[in-house]
């Protein structure tokens, strides 16, 4: 967690308009690329959420979670248990013959255990013993006098149908929790994600758009920068000064993405205070930071594309639309001005899915293609020699 979040005031504000609704008609997704600190701001829900009377629960959805509908409903169910299993259900006393004691008071929780064996009694499909489970856990939960019970998860774009394995996960959840709230049960769905997360649930079940209210996370501003940046030096009271000029620096380098930020500041901090002790004037070191975030952060992600992937991407990142979309036929036009082995319209296609299914790019929703990775399209100008 950063010591200080800047620039994410609206989006507190939105997830608080959400918390005021008594029926639940908007969910929330929170998207953006890696790095403009999701996680963070979906941290910072969580007490805003309980100090409203909300009840939290949720954790990442791993690839796993979303490899049959069993598992995703065992992952529900794990996750209901961590705010129920204080709830008594029922008791009775124990007699035990032939030996003069006090009665004993057995006692059965709404534990995971609890909640699994019933689950297990209840007749039909998986969808609808989930929704019996949740709707009988709402009967139990409602007498502790919650507004409501929020489902929260992160790396949400991990979820998924799978169709040839007649298993289909994502659209069990969708209809899980549709179902639940058209019953004025006030369960809400959070979920965190890559921007290729909207585009799957609407893939899954149309009527996502009406579900889901959508949140896109973008880097910070000039001004929302130089806050992350100074006020935890201000508040911590931190014996490292930096310049207008060193801030502008970090401004500029980390192109006002939260983990670039908080990234590079540890470096100069680092290095500030060792040159302050040893009686030089500090500076910014920006190309060995780059450097080392080179080989921290992009590197292993620039491995898993091939040679001839790499090219595409390239020449992507020559494009001056590089750094918000771009399109197959952009590709194609440069590629055969620029390469001695143009690509095809086809080809550009089949390696932009594989791009994507390798997390590089992803489409939005207009048709075109993006860097999924911030700061990727500098990394492979860099990489290409074109800039340093």
């Amino acid at each position: 967690m950063p010591p200080y979040l800047a620039g994410r005031q609206t989006e507190q504000d939105e997830f608080g308009r959400l918390l005021q609704q008594t029926t639940i008609l908007e969910n929330l997704i929170l998207t953006g690329l890696r790095g403009v600190g999701k996680t963070v701001l979906l941290e910072t829900f969580k007490p805003i959420a309980i100090q409203q009377g909300w009840l939290w629960v949720g954790t990442d959805m791993s690839e796993s979670t979303s490899v049959s509908e069993t598992n995703i409903a065992v992952r529900l169910l794990t996750d209901l248990s961590v705010i129920s299993s204080s709830i008594v259900v029922s008791s009775q006393d124990e007699v035990i013959a032939g030996f003069k004691r006090e009665p004993v008071k057995l006692e059965q929780t709404l534990s995971y255990s609890t909640l699994a064996s019933w689950y297990e009694q209840i007749p039909g499909l998986v969808a609808d013993k989930l929704k019996r489970i949740l709707e009988i856990a709402w009967c139990y939960l409602v007498k502790t006098n919650p507004k409501g019970l929020i489902f929260a998860y992160d790396e949400a774009q991990n979820l998924g149908d799978h169709a040839a394995k007649e298993q289909y996960p994502l659209s069990l959840l969708l209809d899980v929790f549709q179902s639940i709230q058209r019953k004025d049960i006030p369960f809400m769905l959070v979920l965190t994600g890559l921007p290729t997360l909207f585009p799957k649930l609407v893939e899954a079940r149309t009527y996502s758009e009406r579900m889901f209210h959508i949140v896109f996370l973008d880097r910070l501003n000039s001004g929302d920068s130089r806050d992350a940046i100074l006020k935890p030096i201000q508040e911590a009271g931190c014996p490292v000064h930096l310049t207008n000029e060193s801030v502008d620096s970090i401004v500029e380098t980390s192109a006002g993405y939260p983990y670039f930020i908080q990234f590079i500041c540890r470096e100069v901090y680092d290095v500030f205070i060792q040159k302050a002790g040893a009686g030089q004037e500090p500076s910014v070191p920006t190309e060995e930071i780059m450097r080392k975030l080179d080989s921290d952060f992009f590197a292993g992600r620039w491995a898993r594309a091939t040679d001839r992937q790499r090219e595409l991407l390239g020449l992507a990142a020559t494009l001056e639309s590089s750094r918000s979309e771009f399109t197959v036929q952009e590709l194609v036009e440069l590629s055969k001005r620029t390469c001695q082995n143009p690509f095809s319209s086809s080809h550009v296609n089949q390696m932009l899915a594989s791009l994507s299914d390798a997390g590089l790019v992803y489409k939005n929703r207009h048709g075109k293609y993006s860097f999924a990775v911030p700061l990727l399209d500098r990394f492979i100008r860099r990489q290409m020699g074109q800039i340093t």
